[in-house]
């Protein structure tokens, strides 16, 4: 028997050795890597997409973050703090509209001063340029913007990643697939993987990287693994400011433990129900990335600047258990759960948001 599978393993013709799943920055991003530590290795993408990142690489706040947020010493910090540094390199080097803007953290209530200055120590210890500021010193970064103090973060930046998923798929020197949505994978010990497209392409391959990213846990199950879980996705809403010059740069104003509610340029407003159903005010920087570009529209008033919390609360709550009910359907005691999780949302408004947010 394994003189037969040897024989078979010498006689598999594969299309390529290393196949990826998914055209977005994470699946563009493995296949230049691999050829950059393997030259000669032949890496094929596929992306169900006419184009490259089509899904979360394109719809995003856009920003380069810092790590200021995360424990000193975890995955997260050192990947956040390097990779930050290697992203504004890279679009320097492939001349990528970019700007390392900077960052302040405002606090606005007394109540957030601990959790502020403990920011300031987690970001020292990570390495990243910190600066406290008093709520006079404020307005030398933003002077439309009030609060009792802050810190200034100097290494947060934003940047086009849809362009830089372009320049990933053009510098890896990969095959990329578009329109090619996976539809079967057969794999098999000791001969690698075929799978199958929608449009009924085979290609052979000796190693299968999945990076479907929102998709991964179908693909994963395609290829007969288990991954315990499922993916549960929710949209997220965004505004332009109607004003993009109130603010220089990138601002999170309240609630500073968080984290995930930038103000910039860019002026963008969200509301996201996120996986542990998180609601917050987003503020992206789609204008900021317009006029980097010198598109003379970047400045049109093209929606609300400013957005309550509370008034998103009903809507945010309704998108929950929407989702829910398509994705959960069936389930009536998960639903169930979910449907009293939005009462609670409706019955306490903006003491959930600042309790769980």
């Amino acid at each position: 028997m394994e003189e037969v599978r040897a024989g078979l393993v010498r006689s598999t013709v594969y299309d390529c050795d290393v196949l990826v799943i998914g055209g977005g920055i994470v699946g563009l991003s493995t296949a230049y890597a691999i050829t950059r530590a393997a030259p000669g290795t032949r890496v094929t993408v596929l992306e169900k997409e006419p184009g490259p990142a089509r899904h979360q690489t394109g719809r995003n706040s856009g920003v380069i973050h810092s790590g200021v947020y995360y424990r000193p010493g975890s995955l997260k910090a050192r990947y956040a703090v390097r990779g930050a540094a290697e992203m504004v390199k890279f679009c320097a080097e492939y001349g990528i509209d970019h700007a390392v803007t900077g960052k302040l953290i405002v606090a606005t209530d007394r109540a957030e001063l601990p959790r502020l200055h403990a920011l300031v120590q987690r970001g020292r210890e990570n390495g990243i340029p910190v600066r406290e500021l008093s709520g006079a010193q404020i307005q030398e970064y933003e002077p439309e913007v009030r609060g009792l103090a802050a810190i200034h973060v100097g290494t947060t930046g934003i940047c086009d990643y849809v362009a830089v998923a372009r320049q990933l798929a053009r510098a890896s020197g990969a095959e990329i697939r578009y329109g090619a949505e996976v539809h079967r994978v057969d794999r098999r010990p000791g001969l690698g993987v075929a799978v199958r497209t929608r449009t009924g392409d085979v290609l052979r391959a000796r190693v299968l990287v999945n990076c479907g990213g929102l998709h991964c846990d179908r693909i994963a199950r395609l290829t007969g693994d288990d991954p315990g879980m499922r993916i549960v996705p929710f949209r997220g809403e965004y505004y332009e400011l109607a004003r993009p010059e109130l603010v220089r740069g990138l601002v999170c104003l309240g609630r500073v433990v968080g984290g995930h509610h930038d103000v910039a340029r860019a002026g963008r407003v969200a509301a996201e129900a996120l996986a542990g159903v998180q609601v917050g005010r987003f503020l992206g920087h789609e204008a900021l990335l317009r006029r980097l570009a010198g598109d003379p529209h970047a400045l049109a008033d093209v929606g609300p600047g400013r957005a309550r919390t509370s008034g998103l609360v009903h809507e945010v709550a309704d998108e929950v258990v929407g989702h829910l009910a398509e994705v959960l359907a069936g389930d009536d005691g998960v639903l169930e759960l979910f449907q009293r999780l939005r009462m609670h949302l409706l019955d306490r408004g903006d003491e959930f948001v600042e309790a769980y947010g």
